[in-house]
């Protein structure tokens, strides 16, 4: 059974979400302060994390940053809700390392569908896909680990399916609407922006010039490509 944590200060919309979650097969905690979702985070092994923007305590922005930046937890699936009047902080929420994004009000059918894509975006079954080396990087399915060279660069879910996609396909362009269907699937209605957004944050994890990008170039008008050179 999945685990899903729901950090939000509205008992109301909580107990909906408990009930809906619940009928789904799911095991739902709930937590209604930003400080002790973080720490019921830390403590708790869950696989999905369900988190409000706007959060006594401790806003959900911080919570998303804390957990990105911490190794044990930097995969954990995390989506975010928001409010319509919240763009700017939707954005910096997913340049923060959220996996997607439902804005209030929500349908329930909506919201399940995206937890159940993201839950089935990390199930056991993508670990059997092999190992992927070039250029010096190594990217494990398994592990969802990437190295290059002897460093370690540490990914969010989105960031390791973004990369694992494009270095599967050297040297191929791919739009970014391709990207969102590839990577996002249901997530279709996210911007172009938000493909530029987590290519910039590889970029700036696995290049060394992330200006002058060696591994994830830009084709002008078109979208973006891992390049792989022989001898590299």
């Amino acid at each position: 059974m999945k685990h899903i944590l729901v950090v939000e200060d509205d008992p109301h919309l909580v107990q909906l979400l408990e009930y809906n979650f619940f009928k789904e097969g799911f095991q739902v905690v709930a937590c209604f302060d930003g400080a002790k979702g973080l720490a019921r985070t830390r403590e708790t092994a869950v696989d999905l994390l369900v988190l409000d923007l706007v959060l006594p305590s401790l806003s959900g922005l911080e919570i998303c940053k804390q957990v990105r930046v911490n190794l044990g937890l930097n995969r954990l699936p995390i989506l975010m809700l928001t409010g319509k009047s919240e763009e700017a902080d939707r954005i910096i929420g997913l340049e923060l390392g959220a996996d997607a994004y439902v804005t209030k009000p929500f349908e329930l059918r909506e919201l399940i569908a995206r937890v159940r894509t993201l839950l089935w975006r990390t199930d056991a079954d993508f670990a059997s896909q092999k190992v992927i080396e070039v250029g010096g990087v190594r990217i494990d399915p398994a592990s969802y680990c990437v190295t290059r060279g002897e460093k370690a660069v540490p990914t969010s879910t989105i960031e390791f399916r973004l990369l694992h996609f494009l270095a599967k396909h050297p040297n191929r362009v791919f739009t970014r609407g391709q990207l969102l269907e590839a990577v996002w699937g249901i997530e279709r209605e996210l911007s172009h922006q938000s493909v530029d957004t987590y290519v910039w944050r590889l970029r700036q994890k696995l290049e060394e010039n992330p200006q002058d990008p060696a591994f994830i170039t830009t084709v002008r008008g078109t979208g973006y490509m891992f390049q792989f050179l022989d001898g590299r």
